[in-house]
C-alpha cells in the first residue's frame, strides 16, 4: 500500500500509483477540513459516483456530500470533477435523470448501470475500502482537542507566571506538573 506521512497540517498517503493528500485546515478544530488534490482518476471516480446513484438516487451536491461522510470530511471531490463525471455516466448510459421536484436533477442508475457495477464489483470494493481507510485515518490524526488543551496550557501559564506575587516553590510546582504530566504522556500507548 506504501507509505504514510503526516505533518502537523495534514498528510499525504499512496495507493498503488496514487497520492492522496488531505489537510486539517484550522476549520478542523471543530469544523470540517477539506481534502487536497485527486483522490481518484477518471475511471475510479465514475465507479464510486455510479456505485452511491446505485445505492439511491441522488443529485450532484449529494454526491459531493456522500463522499465527504464516508472520509471523516477528510477529501470531498470539487464540482468541477463531479458534475462532468455525472454528465459522462449519463451520456453512457449508466444513470439516467428522474423527475424531481425544485432544480437540483435528481439520478438513478439504468439496468447497463447495475449491470456495469456488478462487472467491476472487486474494483468498486476496493475503491469504498480506500474511503474507509481515509476516514479511518482522518480519525487517527485528528489533533483537534490536543491543540485546544495545548493551548490552554500556554494560556494558564502565562497567565501565572506573569503574576508578580508568584514565588520560587510555586514555580518548582509547576515545573514538577509539568514534568509529570510529560512523562505520563511519554507513557502511553
Amino acid at each position: 500500500m506504501g507509505g504514510h506521512h503526516m505533518g502537523p497540517r495534514g498528510g499525504s498517503r499512496r495507493w498503488g500509483p496514487f497520492e492522496v493528500r488531505w489537510e486539517v485546515s484550522d476549520e478542523g478544530r471543530g469544523g470540517r477540513g477539506r481534502g487536497r488534490g485527486r483522490m481518484f482518476d477518471g475511471g475510479e471516480l465514475r465507479l464510486v459516483l455510479l456505485k452511491l446513484i446505485a445505492d439511491q438516487p441522488r443529485h450532484g451536491y449529494d454526491l459531493i456530500r456522500e463522499i465527504e461522510e464516508l472520509t471523516g470530511g477528510a477529501y470531498a471531490p470539487s464540482p468541477g470533477v463531479v458534475y462532468p463525471t455525472i454528465t459522462l455516466l449519463s451520456d453512457m448510459g449508466l444513470i439516467e435523470e428522474q423527475v424531481a421536484e425544485g432544480a437540483k436533477k435528481l439520478f438513478a442508475v439504468t439496468e447497463a448501470g447495475a449491470a456495469h457495477l456488478a462487472e467491476n464489483q472487486e474494483q468498486v470494493d476496493a475503491l469504498f475500502a480506500r474511503l474507509a481507510e481515509v476516514g479511518a485515518q482522518r480519525e487517527r490524526t485528528d489533533v483537534a482537542p490536543v491543540r485546544r488543551a495545548m493551548h490552554n496550557l500556554r494560556s494558564v501559564l502565562q497567565h501565572r507566571l506573569m503574576r508578580e506575587d508568584i514565588e520560587g516553590d510555586a514555580q518548582h510546582e509547576i515545573a514538577a506538573l509539568l514534568d509529570e504530566v510529560a512523562q505520563k504522556i511519554e507513557r502511553l500507548k
